[in-house]
This record gives structure tokens, sequence and C-alpha cells, in this order.
């Protein structure tokens, strides 16, 4: 019986929220239950935004509680490592090696911890671990942007969908003038963890 817990974290303004849509939306092409809740309270203002997603033969909630996630999709990384907790032991951890301060460091208040910092925060919980430089890839196809679609194509790869369910998927909820960038996007994400899984 497959069960897939994900947690998304970033913050306003990176797409977490159609990424959590996709995702969803593929796991029901694929024949399974969907729970989903969104948490973006200031996103507008580059808050925090939180997305849970929940996927198995059938789901009765859609939170995932503290050391329960499968899978931690990390858009921004102080916000990737802020809600480790929320990852099982030995889960899976993608977090996009980018960096957006809030307020609080911007004016001095508080340090940005370094990412040797961050990996020693994530790695006390798993080892599999992915720093991926879904930003910088993002820019480098033309629309940094389309990092959300770069990070779902990395997450993809650990769920049990075909390839072609996720294009489809993304096809139909992106805007037609940029689905081809976010299409290749999703195919670099893939690729991405593909050559460095373990």
């Amino acid at each position: 019986m497959m069960k897939l817990d994900v947690l998304m974290t970033g913050v306003g303004g990176q797409g977490i929220i159609l990424s959590s849509d996709v995702m969803g939306e593929a796991a029901m092409a694929a024949g399974y239950d969907v729970k989903k809740t969104d948490v973006h309270g200031m996103a507008q203002r580059g808050g925090s935004v939180t997305s849970h997603v929940r996927i198995a033969e059938r789901v009765a909630s859609p939170l995932i509680g503290e050391g329960d996630a499968d899978l931690l999709l990390g858009f921004e990384k102080l916000e990737g490592v802020r809600y480790v907790g929320h990852l099982k032991p030995g889960g899976i951890a993608i977090i996009n090696n980018h960096a957006l301060p809030p307020l609080s460091v911007s004016i001095g208040l508080e340090r940005y911890p370094t990412d040797e910092e961050i990996a020693r925060v994530v790695r006390q919980r798993t080892e599999r671990f992915y720093y991926v430089p879904a930003t910088g890839l993002a820019a480098a196809l033309g629309d940094a942007r389309a990092l959300n679609m770069l990070l779902i194509g990395c997450a993809s790869v650990f769920t049990p969908f075909d390839a072609s369910i996720w294009r489809d998927t993304v096809k139909r909820l992106v805007p037609a003038k940029v689905r081809e960038l976010n299409v290749a996007a999703f195919e670099m994400g893939r690729k991405e963890i593909e050559s460095v899984r373990l």
C-alpha cells in the first residue's frame, strides 16, 4: 500500500501552491486519494508558505504531523531547514540552494545560517538530503520562476507515478505561454536528481 506525505515550504511568490496542485492532480490521475492544505498568511509580502500534500489509497486528514513527512521540498533553504522537524527520520529532503533572507536578517537582527549549518541540521534527521540549485538551473532555462516545476521534477523521481502523468499534469495546469518552459524545468529537475540519487 503506497503512502506519501509531502511538505512543501518556502516564501510567497515561489509557486508553492501551484506545485502542490500539480502534485495532487498527478496523484489523482494515477488513481490515488489526495488531501491537501496550504498556509500562506503573509505570502504576498515574502512571508512563509507551506503546503501539505497527503497521498495514499485513502487519506483522512490533510495535515502532516511532526516527524511524519516522507518528503520535504524546500523552495528556500532557511524555510526548508525550519520545517525539517516534520520530516520522518530517514525521509527525503530536497532543498533549493537559494536564500531569500527574512527582514530580521536584512536589517541585521539575525544571521542567516551557512550552507554547512543547514546541511548539519538536515543530516541530523536524514542522510537522504539533496541540495539542488533550482533557482539557478531555472534561470539558465530562461526564467528563475520555473524553479517550482524544477523542484516538482526532482520530487517526481521518488513517486510511483509514471513520468507521463506528471508531464501531462504540468501541461494542463500551467499557462500556455510558459508551458514549454515549465515542462523543460520539470525534465531538468528529474535529470538533476537521477544524476545524484543514492
